[in-house]
């Protein structure tokens, strides 16, 4: 479908997402357990009276939650935003909550193609197959919307971000971004891009901007970023005080963690080599990249494609790779006319379908 959807018609390419979209949205929750999680750190905030950046699950082992969370002994690993967010949850069945949440991704994952298909219309890309790319990808809709990962709704919020930065509604952009991160830190990968492609002399459509008018754009994303941590921050720590921001290091801490299936452990078991000697040139070979990829960004090439690379590169490189964080590369992909990047974003897919989706 994806390569046929310009010639398939709107109504049928939007018909086939909403209806696979709702019917993993409809099914019981798939493979991962981390909804649960949402739900039993909402618990023990409301019920419990306990600080999930504090307390992990196994605190409340009797919780009617706890006996479907797989990481009982982590506490929060999320955004206050989220967090903040799931509490009115505590006060409904465990099955209720996990299907309002079910709802919450299959929601975040269609807005997502909305906003996708609008940006790639300006762009001058597909916006049909730019909205399948996203909402018809396997992982996507057996990760993301069966598994009711919050990864769709952190998403949802960062292009909306872009969305903004594009029409030049920076303010707004600014407050999109952090919001984003405010659900899960991974989205911040896009904000120095954006940063960037605001502040240099040429603005992100690339017109010419007189000395003052060129600073504005930056100013006025930096000045809805700020306002916005200072609302979510002040929030949060009235909630959880500053132990919300151990979230924040536990995103890094997750590079002490290997999985299986990502890039360097894979190559250090099918070479021999050291898995951590691997996994620092993976992270040393990543940051090179993206210092290129700014400076690119700052001279004036596509922001949006170099964000694109970077979260691929992320994606790459990190020792900790789940099937659910493709949809951080997915929507970036999608609005590029990169061929590389397209093809390299398809066999990075096809490299998790086969062990992260069980036939």
């Amino acid at each position: 479908m994806l390569v046929a959807a310009p010639r398939l018609g709107s109504r049928l390419v939007w018909g086939a997402i909403v209806l696979l979209v709702t019917a993993f949205a409809a099914a019981p929750v798939l493979l991962s357990h981390d909804v649960f999680s949402y739900v039993d750190y909402a618990r023990l905030g409301v019920i419990h009276g306990l600080n999930p950046y504090v307390h992990p699950p196994l605190a409340a082992p009797a919780d009617p939650a706890f006996a479907d969370v797989t990481w009982t002994e982590a506490t929060s690993a999320y955004g206050p935003l989220f967090t903040l967010a799931t509490y009115p949850l505590a006060w409904l069945s465990v099955g209720a909550a996990v299907a309002l949440l079910k709802g919450v991704a299959a929601l975040s994952v269609l807005g997502l193609a909305a906003v996708v298909a609008r940006i790639a219309a300006w762009r001058g890309v597909d916006p049909l197959r730019a909205a399948a790319f996203v909402a018809l990808n396997p992982l996507v809709l057996v990760h993301v919307v069966g598994g009711a990962h919050n990864d769709g709704l952190a998403m949802l919020l960062a292009m909306l971000g872009v969305a903004a930065v594009l029409a030049g509604r920076e303010l707004g952009g600014g407050v999109a971004f952090m919001a984003a991160i405010a659900v899960k830190a991974s989205a911040v990968v896009l904000a120095p891009f954006a940063l960037l492609a605001t502040a240099r002399p040429q603005g992100p459509t690339g017109r010419f901007r007189d000395h003052i008018s060129r600073n504005r754009p930056v100013g006025r994303l930096l000045a809805g970023a700020l306002g916005a941590a200072l609302v979510i921050g002040g929030v949060a720590f009235v909630a959880f005080g500053w132990d919300w921001t151990g979230a924040l290091g536990l995103a890094g801490e997750n590079q002490d963690r290997t999985s299986h299936m990502s890039i360097p452990i894979t190559l250090a078991r099918l070479t021999g080599l050291d898995p951590d000697a691997v996994r620092a040139a993976a992270l040393l070979l990543y940051a090179a990249s993206v210092v290129f990829l700014l400076l690119r960004t700052w001279r004036g090439h596509d922001w949006v494609n170099a964000a694109a690379w970077a979260t691929l590169g992320l994606l790459l490189a990190t020792a900790w790779l789940l099937p659910w964080y493709l949809i951080w590369l997915l929507p970036l992909t999608a609005l590029s006319k990169s061929r590389p990047l397209l093809l390299l974003t398809l066999a990075l897919t096809a490299y998790q379908l086969g062990t992260r989706i069980p036939l």
